[in-house]
């Protein structure tokens, strides 16, 4: 099992390698390109352009998401320009679909690559045990509890979790679910965002602060309530 899991993360690797190192190769702006993913205003100017060819951009704006969380850009900023570009709904949708594929990239990248590693080094020890007992026995619970938060490092959640003995099935479910409110949010706050900016209207955008703010603290609440049961 040991010698497959590194056998297929590293041919999974060597993939990439091989399709993206020809395109860097012919193409030196294809590296000037992947900046595109932390700049807000090129971002939505790409994107806004787009719009004659909708399901060319959309499958692009997925594609952005997956990369991102791939290699551990910070896919909030996307969500915003989501909602700034497509609206709240299908901002949510698109950024949802995006955001939980690339979350299980990086998953079986970690799990893998790093698995067995971290097993051996770390399995006996108090806390690792009981974090996996934890997991084994409430995934799905597990999972919704850290993706409601919408403050969570997202990026190192999924890597961390692959070091995790949960299954994809679980950790998947419990991604597409539960990162539905943050993503919400983050949506709404591309809207306003963009509203206040256009219109000069603070109202919405402060609004959708608010709901952040709750938000963060949702993670505390179900804690308390599955402790009160």
């Amino acid at each position: 099992m040991r010698l497959n899991r590194k056998f297929w993360g590293f041919l999974g690797i060597a993939a990439c390698v091989a399709i993206c190192g020809p395109l860097v190769a012919q193409n030196p702006n294809t590296l000037r390109s992947l900046s595109l993913l932390i700049n807000r205003e090129a971002l939505i100017e790409f994107f806004s352009e787009m719009h004659s060819s909708p399901v060319r951009g959309v499958g692009l704006f997925v594609l952005a998401h997956i990369i991102a969380n791939a290699i551990g850009v910070p896919g909030t900023l996307l969500v915003v320009v989501g909602g700034a570009v497509y609206g709240l709904w299908w901002g949510t949708v698109w950024s949802v679909i995006g955001a939980t594929l690339g979350a299980i990239a990086a998953f079986l990248l970690a799990r893998h690559l790093l698995y067995d590693w971290f097993k051996q080094r770390f399995h006996k020890r108090p806390f690792v045990q009981k974090l996996n007992a934890a997991i084994c026995q409430n995934s799905l619970s597990c999972m919704l509890i850290v993706r409601f938060s919408p403050v969570s490092p997202f990026n190192v959640v999924n890597f961390a979790l692959g070091l995790t003995p949960v299954s994809v099935k679980y950790y998947a479910a419990g991604t597409l679910i539960g990162i539905i409110p943050g993503t919400l949010a983050y949506t709404w706050l591309g809207v306003t965002g963009a509203e206040a900016l256009s219109t000069g209207r603070l109202l919405p955008l402060i609004l959708c602060l608010c709901v952040l703010m709750l938000l963060s603290t949702l993670p505390l609440v179900i804690q308390r309530y599955q402790a009160s049961r």
